[in-house]
């Protein structure tokens, strides 16, 4: 790399069940809203421990100043075999339940970690903020946008840390890709394009239900969804691939890849309309309510975004089967979590800027966002994936789940937080929750 190349990198381096209803969540409302001093330990638990949530957790145990005291998981088999995980890891014995508000009533916990499907980020979220706990959440922030809104009012009204789990905003070959972005010498960008394909969104071969395993509260699990029969299609990890709980690769991947176009574009509002097309067609034998095969169009007054995914696939543009690409007049920039570079565009027989060879990751993104949450319950300064971020990438990842299931050309209206001139649309900005589970509200 140039030495003109190397120094402007590193110059752009540094240039619940209702809330309120004390019989549902007993004891949160009045829990003391501790916070952490600079010095002190903070004390986490941690609720849904399958996947990420663990995933998480062991990066809070690499800091010394960091302390789990309870494990909450409604299956006991993963929640008896994460004790055991951490007893590899730690020396005490953290509480262990099914019920994550018994987590909430445990006053020395500063910060917990919501690591659930998407279906109960809200409700968990509402009432961790509520009992005076900063919130590390998975990602996307809810299953809904009226859940995202009222999560960040929450958030908001009592003074919470939120850390959504979209590590890529703590990524330093991420803040490298959005500073050159942002220099201009992409010239003009007029398209940005992100895609996801990935084999695991084509779900699974159907079964049928079956009595719910042993040792699971599948009423729990449920929470405020539906009710349903058991079916191991729709349970651990396969969730997502169904609307009561989650949204497809449109969610799960979406958040990540159109927030990064949405941070070096600097974008803090919605688009001019979002329109989509697909269907599920190369998995119709399969267990999956989502799109197997989706592209998303974002209208913006001086440029177009786009997001596609494929399903049951793992190949895609630019030799990559996930990324986003930002196409400007003088060349592309392609990034993705291994790398970024810069492809220059050519005309009257010269390139019009020079190519940037690829520049790869620390693989630190994850371990930065953790520290970056747990610095922001000692100092209380908003983390670099705070909750508004983690809102407004749900935002137009639910819009274009809502434009591909309505078939229609979509409109958002901030001021209403609904979608103009459609009853249709509309009713897929809120869900409606099972008894005895009540939609917050602030």
């Amino acid at each position: 790399m140039h030495s003109t190349r190397r120094r402007f990198l590193k110059d752009t381096l540094t240039a619940v069940a209702g809330l309120g209803a004390a019989s549902v969540i007993p004891g949160t409302l009045n829990a003391g809203m501790k916070r952490a001093a600079a010095n002190d330990k903070v004390v986490i638990g941690l609720i849904g421990c399958k996947n990420m949530g663990w995933g998480d957790l062991e990066d809070f145990l690499k800091h010394p100043d960091v302390e789990c005291t309870a494990l909450c998981d409604v299956d006991e088999s993963i929640l008896n075999g994460r004790a055991g995980d951490y007893a590899k890891l730690r020396s005490n014995k953290p509480f262990l339940c099914k019920d994550f508000r018994r987590v909430l009533d445990m006053k020395d916990i500063d910060a917990v970690i919501v690591g659930t499907p998407d279906h109960w980020h809200c409700l968990q979220t509402t009432a961790a903020c509520q009992a005076g706990k900063d919130v590390y959440v998975e990602k996307p922030l809810a299953n809904s946008i009226a859940e995202c809104d009222v999560m960040l009012k929450t958030a908001r009204k009592y003074d919470r840390v939120v850390q959504v789990g979209q590590q890529q905003r703590s990524g330093g070959h991420w803040k490298e890709m959005v500073a050159f972005v942002r220099s201009g010498k992409l010239g003009t960008v007029r398209s940005i394009k992100s895609w996801a394909n990935f084999n695991y969104g084509a779900g699974r071969p159907a079964v049928p239900d079956e009595p719910v395993p042993a040792g699971v509260d599948f009423d729990m699990w449920l929470g405020p969804a539906p009710q349903r029969t058991f079916n191991r299609n729709r349970f651990h990890g396969w969730w997502r691939l169904f609307w009561d709980y989650g949204g497809g690769l449109q969610t799960d991947w979406g958040v990540h890849l159109i927030d990064m176009g949405l941070w070096a574009m600097n974008i803090t509002g919605a688009p001019r309309s979002v329109s989509a097309s697909g269907g599920i067609f190369a998995s119709r034998e399969n267990a999956v309510e989502t799109a197997d095969t989706q592209t998303v169009l974002y209208e913006f007054d001086d440029f177009l975004m786009t997001w596609e995914h494929n399903a049951g696939i793992q190949s895609g543009p630019y030799k990559r089967n996930y990324g986003v690409a930002f196409i400007g007049s003088n060349g592309t920039l392609v990034a993705d979590r291994d790398n970024w570079e810069v492809l220059p565009e050519w005309g009257d027989e010269k390139f019009r800027m020079e190519a940037v060879p690829q520049q790869k990751t620390d693989n630190l993104d994850r371990e930065n966002h953790v520290a970056d949450f747990i610095d922001c319950v000692k100092t209380r300064r908003r983390p670099a994936a705070d909750i508004e971020i983690g809102r407004n990438a749900a935002l137009y990842a639910h819009l274009g789940n809502i434009a591909y299931r309505t078939g229609k050309k979509i409109k958002w209206n901030a001021e209403s937080s609904q979608i103009k001139n459609d009853l249709e649309a509309n009713a897929l900005v809120r869900p409606v929750y099972r008894n005895p589970w009540v939609f917050p509200e602030i």
